[in-house]
């Protein structure tokens, strides 16, 4: 199947020849009046079956589908149980469940798919509330009856969608419009999961609960928009790469589902940043399939069905091109995934119809985005998995989800990752502990978790103090080769200016020099660098080492300091825990009398295979 033949099937899914509310109109007015109304109509329904036959990866989709589907009947339903404060483990499972079991019912027609969504959906609707104190999980919850409900409406009988409809409104869509803060005039990955999870469910009772419906769309045309303002101007998701993932992936839900039912998506998809978003997320993946795993995310490459969205939208295959290699080994897997994504089904739509062989990304080697948290990339090759890779940014620890790692850098070479970033803690760990994970003030318990504060970063620390959360770090220069973050900011009241400079050279050399003026005399500063490698000490610097590749670290400035290998372990506090593998490369050294200090380290991949 040819990439412009699923365009087709995404128009017969949009409906894009409808009449679209506008501000000034009826919100409902271009309601399609049949089900299935969300993301995937009976046009499109059709389309995927007529084309399954001759498109091998499509039958590959359905068929893993239906697999999936398949194991589900052996387990019993969800259950209604709390982890902590949150329900959200369940909300998704129960998501997963019932989207699963409702498409490959709609592939297939076997209606053992069709009972077991309608028991998963009854146990669901029957649950005391869809935990609205912590409201992602009452929102997810709605999004998977929403689908649910829409997708098996014909099939489902009266009483049954009553239950299912009058769930979606007294533990969805009616908790959701008593909020009228909080997440609704959120910047953040809560405003596009809530907003998204709702309206799906609004949408598909439009026609039964129609004040209640109106109500909440117009809530979300409105503050929508807040959610998406983070992406302006460059596409830079500040939550980091995996919330990306999330807040997206709900974003394009409701597009979709806005398209799908109403058609039109209100021009949300045309907010500045947004599909700008896809290419910024690729140039933040490193050749060797790793992410630049800033704030509170992983560094392993997450499956995101919702980038092939982007790729079909502005037509550029090559958007996928890392995906498409995880999504191939997903379905080369004989054996059922139990992880299996949640959204994977829509696969079916946004994935297949793609050239057999993706080209690489044609995008910038140099690279960078301004926001609220800016991010700058050099890479050597788009083509060659063993490409240099440095990644660096500026930023805030006020950023929703943010660490302390202004100045922070990752580096990948030779196919590993040598600069490493710890990532986050499981929040569970810490907040049943007592400590107030959210508070982000200066003194707050955010920053005692070893993970989140600079100590455990790639970047600077003056006077053994923490950064400054009211500080915020911009990139102030940047060519192919070098650029600049200035961080005086996360440092005030310890020197006047600092600003960190990453240089590429030859041979893929990286330099990164820092510029400390107006500091006290007597300050100690510490460089850092955490790696999971092997290090070796030199004279003047260090070799490190990693599955049989060498990096090497030179002090070029200031003359005579030397490299130590500090712990990357945190306080044996209980609630801190363990980073194993992990140590730190790290200059520690005070500024002179002249107030000024100037540090300098190159960094050299060489592979000559030196020993472990």
């Amino acid at each position: 199947m040819k990439f412009s033949l699923l365009l087709v099937i995404g128009f017969i899914a949009s409906g894009s020849a409808w009449a679209a509310a506008t501000d000034n109109s009826d919100i409902l007015i271009g309601l399609r009046p049949e089900h299935p109304r969300l993301i995937i109509t009976n046009g499109a329904w059709n389309q995927l079956k007529l084309h399954r036959s001759h498109d091998p990866e499509l039958e590959a989709i359905l068929t893993r589908s239906v697999a999936d589907a398949r194991s589900l009947l052996a387990v019993p339903p969800v259950v209604y149980k709390k982890d902590g404060k949150r329900l959200l483990a369940v909300s998704r499972e129960a998501m997963r469940r019932i989207e699963i079991l409702s498409f490959s019912y709609r592939v297939t027609g076997e209606s053992v798919f069709l009972e077991r969504a309608k028991t998963e959906m009854l146990t669901v609707a029957a649950f005391a509330d869809w935990n609205p104190p912590h409201f992602l999980d009452t929102a997810e919850m709605t999004a998977g009856m929403a689908l649910g409900y829409d997708w098996l409406f014909d099939a489902l009988s009266g009483s049954t969608r009553a239950v299912i409809r009058q769930a979606m409104v007294e533990k969805g869509i009616q908790p959701g419009l008593a909020v009228h803060n909080g997440w609704q005039t959120g910047h953040n990955n809560w405003n596009q999961v809530c907003f998204g999870g709702l309206s799906l469910g609004a949408l598909a009772v439009a026609e039964d609960y129609p004040d209640l419906a109106r109500e909440l769309l117009i809530r979300a045309r409105k503050n929508n928009p807040n959610g998406l303002k983070p992406y302006a101007p460059d596409g830079i998701y500040p939550e980091g790469p995996g919330y990306w993932n999330y807040g997206t992936t709900y974003q394009v839900l409701l597009l979709s589902a806005l398209e799908t039912a109403l058609g039109t998506d209100w021009n949300l998809s045309a907010s500045p940043g947004f599909l700008a978003s896809a290419s910024a997320l690729v140039e933040q993946t490193s050749p060797a399939g790793r992410t630049f795993n800033y704030s509170d995310c992983g560094e392993g490459l997450a499956f995101d069905p919702a980038l092939f969205w982007f790729a079909k939208k502005l037509q550029q295959p090559s958007l996928v091109c890392f995906q498409n290699q995880l999504l191939q080994r997903k379905l080369a897997v004989r054996r059922r995934n139990p992880e299996t994504d949640r959204f994977a089904p829509l696969l079916a739509l946004w994935a297949t119809g793609l050239p057999k062989d993706i080209p690489p990304p044609a995008l910038p080697l140099a690279w960078h985005g301004n926001g609220p948290n800016p991010v700058g990339v050099f890479r050597s090759s788009w083509t060659d998995s063993n490409a240099l890779f440095l990644a660096f940014k500026g930023g805030s620890p006020g950023v929703n989800h943010a660490h302390m790692d202004a100045g922070s850098f990752v580096l990948d070479a030779d196919g590993v990752r040598w600069a490493c970033d710890l990532g986050s803690q499981e929040y569970l760990s810490v907040e049943s502990k007592g400590w107030g994970l959210w508070d982000g003030s200066q003194g707050g318990d955010r920053w005692r978790v070893y993970r989140l504060n600079n100590f455990s970063h790639n970047t600077l620390t003056l006077g053994g103090q923490l950064q400054r959360v009211a500080g915020d770090a911009r990139i102030t220069a940047f060519t192919p080769a070098m650029a600049t973050v200035d961080l005086s900011s996360l440092y005030a009241g310890q020197a006047g200016s600092v600003l960190r400079h990453f240089r590429l050279g030859d041979n893929r050399a990286v330099r990164i020099q820092d510029e400390i003026s107006t500091a006290k005399p007597g300050l100690t500063v510490n460089w850092q660098m955490v790696t999971h490698a092997k290090i070796s000490l030199q004279d003047t610097g260090a070799l490190i080492h990693q599955q049989g590749k060498t990096l090497a670290a030179r002090i070029i400035s200031p003359a005579g300091a030397h490299f130590e290998i500090t712990s990357a372990q945190p306080p044996e506090d209980g609630v801190n825990q363990p980073n194993p593998g992990a140590r730190i490369l790290t200059l520690k050294t005070v500024v002179p009398a002249s107030g000024k200090l100037t540090m300098e380290i190159e960094l050299l991949p060489a592979t000559t295979g030196a020993g472990q």
